[in-house]
């Protein structure tokens, strides 16, 4: 296990209204890395999408999904080297999809985001020889 402690209070929140057409993870990537934090997670996400871009576990290619879709659940950290963003999105019958958050994400109607900016840590994705995948690294 690799830990890292940010003491109460040591946090910012930024709090983001996306409006129609915008790309989800583009904005929160965007928003993010215009702020001087180095470590930040997604502490709360809700909204609609037009069309949702995921990755599932286990796949390496993107599903797309060309409906209308609420979201459900957004969870993931942020840092410098990027995001590791996973989304849950239900359509209209209530079938649930999720994975990782790829660009291509529009929203429909809005989308809620708020940011939690730790100010005590640092957040890197190198490259983890073990996995062969830009793994977390807490400073």
């Amino acid at each position: 296990m690799i830990r890292g402690v940010a003491p109460a209070g040591q946090s910012r929140h930024l709090a983001l209204r996306l409006l129609p057409g915008e790309d989800l993870r583009e904005a929160v990537e965007e928003a993010f890395s215009a702020e001087p934090e180095t470590a930040g997670f997604v502490a709360a996400a809700i909204g609609s999408l037009s069309a949702a871009r995921i990755r599932p576990a286990g796949r390496n290619d993107a599903l797309m999904l060309a409906e209308p879709l609420e979201i459900v659940s957004l969870s993931g950290t942020l840092s410098p080297d990027g995001a590791h963003l996973h989304i849950a999105v239900a359509d209209a019958r209530g079938t649930m999809t999720g994975g990782h958050l790829l660009p291509g994400c529009a929203i429909r109607t809005t989308a809620e985001i708020v940011i939690a900016l730790l100010t005590d840590l640092r957040f890197s994705r190198p490259q983890d020889p073990a996995t062969g995948y830009n793994e977390l690294v807490i400073d």
